[in-house]
């Protein structure tokens, strides 16, 4: 009976001693993906040192800061910022849009990747219809905030942006937020694709989730920005604007 005993008190000493490594290993990897959640989550906004390439108003055109990003990554092709969010980015272009998924603007890995022009678009934006492409974040980061252009209110008070080129800047004008399939023809065949720019506006106007009606034509250089919509497998919501040369 007595080593019955022992054997019980060694049999739940046993039990203790894994139930306590099981909780240290519990609260190790909750605090390694809090942790992680956070690291890709601070990724998505820019550091000091990406900050200092971005272009100037002062800069008139000339947007010496983006050749000296170039510099460093030729795949560079512009800076995109919509004014009072936090889509404030350089713009880079792959062969092929997979390569900065997961890839920052220096060619590190990245979970939340860079924003790039689509591999269908002339790098210097001179298509009549320019698609970029960035993730979706929760804290607003990358182009999380394409969503909240969603809402009736958030469209209508942010209605501009500038895109800045190496030696050209444009002026944006907000007219469109559409919920649309990830395989949608008309909207995700942008630059030499594109065949039919006035197919593209009508099914913008009649569609969008939000619009507004800025007198855009088919002869107008429009941008597309595009994100995932987390709820839908191949959801996406894409926020047009025009492109207008600065003076």
């Amino acid at each position: 009976m007595e080593v019955a005993v022992r054997m019980a008190r060694v049999g739940n000493y046993i039990l203790g001693v894994i139930a306590a490594i099981m909780i240290v290993l519990m609260c190790a990897y909750g605090g390694y993906s809090l942790w992680d959640n956070y690291m890709i989550n601070q990724g998505a906004f820019l550091g000091s040192d990406l900050l200092s390439y971005k272009p100037t108003p002062e800069m008139g055109g000339e947007n010496y800061s983006l050749e000296e990003l170039m510099a460093l990554n030729p795949d560079t092709r512009g800076w995109l910022t919509i004014d009072n969010t936090h889509i404030d980015y350089p713009v880079v272009q792959g062969e092929d849009d997979m390569d900065y998924i997961n890839t920052d603007v220096f060619g590190e890995f990245s979970l939340s990747g860079s924003i790039f022009l689509s591999c269908l678009d002339s790098p210097d934006f001179s298509d009549h219809y320019n698609l970029i492409y960035g993730h979706h974040m929760d804290n607003g980061g990358m182009f999380g905030d394409v969503m909240e252009f969603l809402d009736e209110d958030y469209f209508a008070s942010h209605q501009t942006g500038t895109l800045y080129l190496p030696h050209e800047t444009y002026g944006i004008t907000l007219f469109a937020c559409i919920e649309a399939d990830g395989y949608d023809q008309l909207i995700y065949r942008p630059g030499r694709e594109c065949t039919d720019m006035q197919a593209l506006l009508d099914y913008l106007k009649t569609s969008s989730t939000q619009y507004r009606d800025i007198g855009v034509t088919a002869g107008d250089q429009i941008i597309g920005m595009s994100t995932c919509v987390d709820a839908v497998t191949n959801g996406r919501a894409i926020l047009f604007g025009r492109l207008e040369k600065g003076e």
